[in-house]
């Protein structure tokens, strides 16, 4: 038998290795399980200063996560201008802003429900 919640959590472990191994930063889990209706169980959050580091986030995830999981996306956006990215993993998404994107849109203040983790790099 599968177990989701290690799965997740291996998932999430994989996608913050692969945030510290370019240096994203300000890192944040948002646990949605205890909620109602939502899009997936997990949302992981971060920032890049430019579009060029946002862009070199999404790949160190995909690469880390492929190599070490042998698992792919469902589906990736923002690619083409690397404000915001947005990688599907069905039950974690994980979205990757520049900073002022960030600021701007504040989805950790719109998912305030969530139980927020905070995650100390290690750089």
């Amino acid at each position: 038998m599968v177990n989701k919640k290690s799965d997740a959590e291996n998932l999430l472990k994989e996608i913050i290795n692969g945030i510290e191994n370019v240096k994203g930063d300000k890192i944040q889990k948002l646990d949605l399980t205890e909620i109602e209706n939502t899009p997936c169980d997990y949302f992981v959050i971060c920032s890049g200063n430019s579009n060029t580091q946002v862009s070199a986030i999404v790949s160190s995830i995909q690469k880390n996560v492929s190599k070490t999981l042998h698992e792919k996306p469902y589906h990736t956006e923002g690619l083409e201008l690397a404000e915001w990215v947005l990688i599907d993993y069905v039950d974690v998404v994980v979205h990757v802003f520049q900073n002022q994107t960030r600021e701007y849109y504040n989805i950790e203040e719109l998912w305030g429900d969530a139980k927020s983790t905070l995650i100390s790099s290690n750089y």
